[in-house]
């Protein structure tokens, strides 16, 4: 491949995985909001339910074949890591602690999805590449440190299990991509979810649903129409093309997008301190995107 594609083909893939973290990144105030009156269980698995209801339509309407049933196991891993593990663990976070406060702690998503890319995508990073990663790793903790209470919550404990759970299933879906494409790969992970899913959201739904605020129901649009289904478009095709661990590094962008969003959206205090990290960690994103990765051609889907 010349230089001139493979330019194109990385610009395009940050292109997408932007839209991607820009989508994700109001999925913690959307989800405070949204557990305010629906319980978190509701708002963590009914997006899928919404979502998958959405996929089912698209799918029918191209006329997708079902995939093969070799892969059916790396479609679960998918499930189980950004349709249930992800939504279900931040929706929990989000009753105890503010949308700024997730953030910080989901900016070690891109070290988690750079080591779930070395594992799942047969990725090889450079020495270079780490080095960028555990820098803004690092500055992301430290702002953690900085703002958290210091001490260890359920909010705490579940939000880190939210960042290995969609770490795994980014990089899985990156791999899938490969193969069937970007957003067949969520479509088909969220229908082949809802068996499961759907009689646990329908004990979980609200009673009276008249009594919901119109805010929350705005909220649970949002994380059921475009963190669990439009973002994913976008988000996988980006890892696809430019790599599980390069695209991955975006996600340090996240925690500040989301920081902006609650402010604005939940009215959650913005300081000095946030915006020097998150300087400092747009420019390690920067370094981090002219590091190489090498692929693996052996674990790619097939």
């Amino acid at each position: 491949m010349s230089t001139d594609i493979q330019s194109q083909k990385d610009l395009t893939g940050f292109g997408y995985g932007f839209l991607g973290v820009l989508i994700f990144s109001l999925t913690l105030p959307a989800t405070r909001i949204a557990v305010s009156a629906f319980d978190p269980v509701f708002v963590g698995l009914g997006r899928a339910i919404v979502a998958a209801g959405l996929s089912l339509i698209l799918l029918v309407i191209t006329r997708q074949t079902i995939p093969p049933l070799r892969f059916l196991p790396k479609f679960c891993i998918v499930v189980v890591g950004v349709v249930i593990g992800f939504p279900l663990l931040s929706a929990i976070a989000m009753r105890d602690a503010p949308a700024s406060y997730g953030a910080v702690i989901t900016g070690l998503l891109p070290l988690s999805t750079a080591l779930c890319g070395v594992w799942r995508a047969g990725e090889r990073p450079s020495v270079q590449f780490w080095i960028f990663a555990g820098l803004g790793s690092t500055l992301v903790i430290g702002f953690a440190m900085l703002s958290g209470s210091g001490s260890i919550r359920l909010a705490d404990m579940a939000l880190l299990g939210a960042v290995a759970a969609a770490g795994l299933g980014y990089a899985e879906g990156a791999v899938l991509s490969r193969t069937f494409g970007s957003w067949q790969v969520i479509c088909w992970s969220l229908v082949l979810s809802t068996p499961v899913l759907l009689p646990i959201v329908l004990q979980h739904t609200p009673s009276n649903l008249s009594s919901v605020s119109f805010g929350a129901v705005l909220g649970f649009l949002y994380v059921s129409i475009f963190s669990m289904f439009l973002g994913f478009f976008a988000w996988y095709r980006g890892l696809s093309l430019g790599g599980v661990a390069r695209i991955g590094q975006i996600q340090l962008l996240q925690p500040f997008l989301t920081i902006l969003a609650s402010a604005t959206f939940l009215g959650e205090h913005l300081t000095i301190t946030t915006v020097s990290f998150a300087a400092g960690v747009i420019v390690c994103v920067a370094l981090g995107k002219r590091t190489q990765i090498r692929g693996s051609v052996a674990l790619r889907a097939k």
